[in-house]
């Protein structure tokens, strides 16, 4: 990373970063000195082998946990002491979220779960007729606007994962965080969810994806290993690979129709 890179377009840093667990001669150190930034508009991937503490990192980065020493600056904002509510907030404020198993609530449709992260939004309520229109334009955005009165289990994975993501973005994170997208997906819909996150990125989304397949990370621009606690490697990628979109739909406009 180029030293002189300005403060303000760090939206992450992370400085000697570390978690332990246990104590004794049961101390693990799933996290060991880790000290990374990612600019803002990055599409970066996080790497390694099962154990090597991407996981753990990618929690603390998700203000999901708190370091046991170091630093986490998140958009400027020291985080790396803050209680449990306090983190909660700047999750919600800050914070998109997509994960391997989707994490939709099966017994509200497409459009409710979109609408659910506006509801709990503390500062800036909208109205439910707000809420609901920013919540279609999102699916919209996504390719779903004949499925979004559907249910999760009426929908496929690929379908439910565009739901999740869509979802991530009606708050207007400054960071989307991604663990495993495309992990319980099947070659198809992995590439319509890649293509999505591609055009995300070129709209100047930060993302931060955590995964296991080199294919997958190939398709971002920076790649970040992790061995044992400790930052193993940390490139730019230059093997960006460009999926073709033969699914018909235009993820071109994920956007300012998601933003409130």
């Amino acid at each position: 990373m180029d030293n002189t890179t300005s403060e303000n377009e760090i939206i992450i840093e992370t400085i000697d970063l570390k978690k332990a667990y246990g104590a004794g001669d049961a101390l693990v150190m799933a996290v060991n000195g880790i000290s990374i930034k990612i600019k803002k508009g990055e599409f970066v991937a996080i790497m390694g082998p099962s154990g090597s503490g991407k996981s753990t990192l990618m929690n603390i980065l998700a203000c999901l946990d708190q370091p046991t020493e170091g630093r986490y600056i998140l958009d400027g904002e020291d985080v790396s002491e803050y209680s449990r509510p306090e983190l909660a907030m700047i999750r919600s404020q800050k914070l998109g979220f997509v994960f391997q198993s989707f994490n939709l609530l099966p017994r509200v449709s497409a459009l409710e779960n979109v609408m659910l992260p506006m509801i709990y939004r503390r500062e800036n309520r909208i109205s439910l007729a707000e809420r609901k229109h920013i919540a279609e334009n999102a699916l919209e955005n996504v390719g779903l606007a004949e499925r979004m009165h559907h249910m999760p289990n009426e929908l496929s994975g690929g379908q439910q994962q565009r739901v999740a993501i869509a979802r991530a973005l009606v708050n207007d994170p400054v960071l989307v965080l991604a663990d495993e997208p495309t992990g319980n997906l099947d070659s198809k819909s992995s590439e319509e969810i890649m293509e999505l996150l591609h055009s995300l990125h070129d709209r100047g989304r930060t993302i931060v994806m955590v995964t296991h397949e080199p294919d997958v990370a190939h398709h971002t621009e920076r790649i970040i290993t992790v061995r044992d606690g400790k930052l193993f490697d940390d490139h730019p990628n230059g093997k960006r690979v460009t999926w073709q979109n033969a699914t018909g739909i235009d993820f071109s406009p994920v956007q300012e129709a998601v933003q409130p």
